[in-house]
């Protein structure tokens, strides 16, 4: 159980770090809101790649298409995070 929090979080930070290093621009976020992220974005991946195309990664190892999968869809919640709260009162500046 503690293995795979600790694996969850590891591997939420690379899918997170990778996802904001495809995002062009700066993201002013924090580490904790890229863990996150990239957890939720890994689980989503994952999720939709075995739902939709059936794939379960039988002989074991990486599965590099569900890593895919979780860095796009963790680039696309790091989209959607920093316009709900990144670009708020931008260019309202007096």
């Amino acid at each position: 159980m503690l293995m795979t929090i600790i694996s969850a979080v590891i591997g939420g930070l690379i899918i997170g770090a990778l996802a904001r290093l495809v995002m062009p621009g700066n993201q002013n976020m924090s580490i904790l809101m890229t863990i996150i992220i990239g957890i939720i974005g890994s689980a989503l991946g994952s999720w939709l790649v075995s739902t939709l195309f059936n794939y379960d990664n039988a002989n074991g190892g990486i599965n590099w298409i569900g890593v895919a999968a979780g860095v796009a869809v963790a680039a696309v919640l790091i989209a959607i995070y920093m316009s709900v709260t990144g670009r708020r009162g931008a260019g309202t500046r007096v």
